[in-house]
């Protein structure tokens, strides 16, 4: 069973350092949900599901449903 807060953890600071996604302050992963909420600098919040995802999946979804 994979990680998914742990790969989110790694995802972010690559996330950050692109021009789109330079205010992400935060990505949480609900495992009662399979959501992950990705938290901005000006409070916005985008949410993405990432319902039965592997984590290259998740990956690819939460990039796909936040920029």
């Amino acid at each position: 069973m994979e990680d998914k807060q742990k790969i989110l953890d790694l995802l972010l600071p690559a996330l950050q350092a692109t021009r789109n996604l330079a205010d992400l302050v935060g990505l949480e992963y609900r495992e009662d949900r399979e959501l992950v909420y990705a938290k901005f600098a000006s409070g916005n919040q985008k949410i993405a599901n990432v319902a039965c995802d592997s984590g290259t999946a998740l990956i690819r979804d939460v990039i796909g449903q936040i920029v």
